[in-house]
């Protein structure tokens, strides 16, 4: 396990048909081991873009990235990124889904199930290893794509809004039982999410981002006891938290609005 550094990192697009488009600029930061960051911002800030330059598959303009002593310079199985899309193979059963990334590797298919079954009984989904994807509920998909990730024991865990297209329970459930799998992998975990809420739930530390291009604009550590189950905006510790990112946030909000309401105008 290893330190995560992102320094003094920029994506820009580039087009033949438009001008080039600065995503995300001189973004620098790090995470511990063990550590969980959570970062918001508004839409279109380059929080995913980020997201997927930490994993490799998007190449960054400039600056570096490294895990441990390592540049990233592509993708690796030490960086296992999980999507808000369930993402799983309709035609393969659970395990199979689970093993897939193992398959990849070139391990053997006995420690492959060994493994898989370890973290699909991590997830509380090991009845469930020989069902087809559409057979589960959103929210039990979703936990497969956990298992999925984690089975390749990764350095870090990068989730894009995971949870962003369950229900209000089921999401609120899903992020308790995200903490649970934490607790038990201490995997640190980067974890993309437009929700205040969530983040001061889930994280130890909350990155915010600008209105495009996306820059770090202000780092909160969330100093609430754990566990946090139950914890909400009636408690006083946590409202005064969420007023403070809010505050941050609503300007940058009302700019990125501004702009997409220019850009449809045109």
């Amino acid at each position: 396990m290893s330190e995560l550094r992102v320094e003094n990192v920029c994506l820009r697009y580039e087009s033949p048909d438009r001008e080039s488009f600065l995503a995300v600029d001189n973004v620098s930061l790090t995470v511990q081991d063990g550590e969980f960051v959570a970062i918001v911002g508004p839409s279109g800030c380059g929080k995913s873009s980020l997201l997927f330059m930490v994993n490799g598959i998007a190449k960054r303009t400039s600056g570096v990235i490294r895990l441990g002593s390592a540049v990233v310079a592509g993708p690796s199985p030490s960086r296992a990124l999980v999507f808000q899309e369930f993402a799983l193979l309709p035609w393969r059963s659970i395990i199979r889904n689970v093993e897939f990334g193992l398959e990849l590797m070139g391990v053997d298919k006995s420690r492959r199930r060994e493994v898989a079954m370890t973290n699909l009984a991590l997830v509380g989904l090991a009845q469930f290893e020989n069902h087809l994807p559409h057979q589960l509920s959103g929210g039990m998909r979703q936990r497969v794509g956990i298992a999925r990730a984690l089975s390749v024991q990764p350095d870090i865990l990068l989730m894009d809004e995971p949870f962003g297209a369950l229900d209000a329970q089921t999401r609120q459930v899903m992020g308790t039982e995200l903490l649970r799998i934490w607790e038990r992998s201490r995997t640190k975990i980067i974890f993309v999410t437009h929700d205040i809420d969530e983040a001061i739930y889930l994280a130890d530390r909350i990155i915010i981002m600008s209105a495009s291009p996306g820059r770090i604009i202000d780092e909160i550590e969330v100093n609430l006891p754990r566990p946090r189950v139950g914890l909400t905006r009636s408690d006083p510790r946590f409202a005064k938290l969420h007023d403070r990112i809010w505050k941050v946030l609503e300007s940058e909000v009302q700019e990125s609005l501004a702009r997409q309401f220019a850009s449809n105008g045109k």
